[in-house]
């Protein structure tokens, strides 16, 4: 595997990506800049968190329309994988790799906080080191992290295993009270039909080691390494 993240001004989460990344792979993490084209021959494009380009408009609006999401949205095309993660997400609705969109929280708050997920596919490159029940304890950082879709897209993902992740609590039991931000179907994290292109809105990234007192997010990178090795 040889990743890459691409940073854009606003991007805050890209080294934590990038430390939790070069903590799992033997070849060197690429910085890929928002003004290239070229991938550096990157097999896996990350994008991360933060407020690519101040947020201005809607989240990602701006952001999509950067060079180098040209070349991204070709990789994605020809099957290479991609993931976003918050902003990264919200780049990759507004850039049509990914259905639906991420509007404002119903409270219409910026939230900032811990939540619990539970897989709702296992058998996708970014779950495969997941079983179903299981709850992972990942922050979440977003004003605009509502995910909202048409009736038909939302019955296509469901039926079509393309939800990733959904909102939970504690138990592993969704509801309304576990849904931080009026997500539809309490979703958290979705992919495309060539279950190469993910996003979610909570930071993996942000809990992926022992000194951050919590190491959920790794078993969402590990089952990612364990997919890329095994291909």
């Amino acid at each position: 595997m040889r990743a890459g993240v691409v940073i854009f001004p606003g991007s805050n989460c890209d080294q934590d990506l990038i430390q939790v990344l070069q903590n799992l792979s033997s070849e060197p993490v690429k910085k890929l800049w928002h003004q290239d084209h070229d991938l550096q021959d990157c097999t896996h494009i990350f994008l991360p968190g933060g407020f690519s380009y101040g947020d201005y408009l809607r989240s990602g609006a701006i952001a999509k329309l950067s060079p180098i999401m040209q070349s991204v949205i070709k990789h994605a095309n020809e099957g290479g994988f991609v993931m976003g993660i918050c902003n990264g997400f919200q780049i990759l609705c507004e850039s049509g790799l990914l259905p639906g969109a991420l509007l404002r929280n119903t409270n219409m708050q910026f939230i900032c906080k811990n939540v619990y997920l539970t897989p709702a596919n296992s058998d996708l490159a970014i779950t495969r080191n997941l079983s179903i029940g299981q709850v992972l304890k990942v922050p979440i950082a977003h004003g605009e992290g509502r995910f909202f879709c048409d009736e038909e897209t939302l019955n296509n993902l469901e039926s079509n295993g393309q939800i990733v992740f959904k909102y939970c609590d504690e138990n592993g039991d969704i509801s309304e009270e576990s849904n931080p931000n009026g997500s539809l179907n309490n979703i958290a994290g979705i992919c495309n039909a060539g279950f190469n292109v993910f996003g979610m809105m909570p930071h993996p990234e942000r809990c992926a080691a022992e000194y951050l007192y919590n190491e959920d997010g790794g078993f969402i990178f590990e089952s990612l390494m364990q997919t890329a090795t095994a291909v």
